[in-house]
């Protein structure tokens, strides 16, 4: 099965990293914490929002960005609302890594300055008041992009009903 790597840099919201890692859970991704990060990784909220699926992830923590890449290789993908490709024009290779930024900052504009033809945007509106899509949606559109361009490897693509059959 193909993988897929979820990096979030510097979160600061609980409940966002929880929707995050209940993604990941269920659609296989490993999940990649890189500090500091605004809450502990024991807060009841980062809990609640994942519900139980925290057994059920593959997660491995960083304290920082430069011990996170001393540590990982591979074709990164930047997400930011500063970036001018499309999320959905790229195509991601095997064990590829999808980044996201803390809520407050996006990821750092070095590391997207050094990375122009790897940062992905997802359109919005042109408002100024609308200035970005929530990190947990923005994780799981990247997440499914990824997945559909994939083929939905290995997930259950047809449910059933409780009380009648199809």
């Amino acid at each position: 099965m193909p993988t897929l790597n979820i990096v979030m840099v510097e979160p600061e919201i609980p409940q966002n990293t929880g929707n995050v890692a209940r993604t990941c859970a269920a659609t296989g991704a490993r999940l990649h914490l890189i500090g500091p990060m605004g809450f502990r990784i024991d807060d009841k909220k980062l809990k609640r929002a994942g519900l139980d699926y925290w057994h059920l992830l593959d997660i491995t923590y960083y304290d920082s960005l430069s011990d996170f890449f001393s540590q990982n290789t591979g074709d990164f993908f930047f997400f930011s609302t500063k970036a001018t490709h499309i999320h959905s024009d790229m195509q991601y290779p095997d064990n590829c890594y999808l980044f996201f930024g803390k809520e407050t900052a996006g990821l750092p504009e070095k590391l997207l300055f050094e990375n122009p033809d790897r940062c992905v945007r997802i359109p919005m509106l042109d408002n100024p008041d609308a200035r970005s899509l929530n990190l947990s949606n923005s994780v799981a559109i990247g997440v499914y992009e990824v997945l559909r361009q994939w083929g939905y490897p290995k997930l259950l693509c047809k449910g059933q009903l409780r009380e009648y059959k199809w």
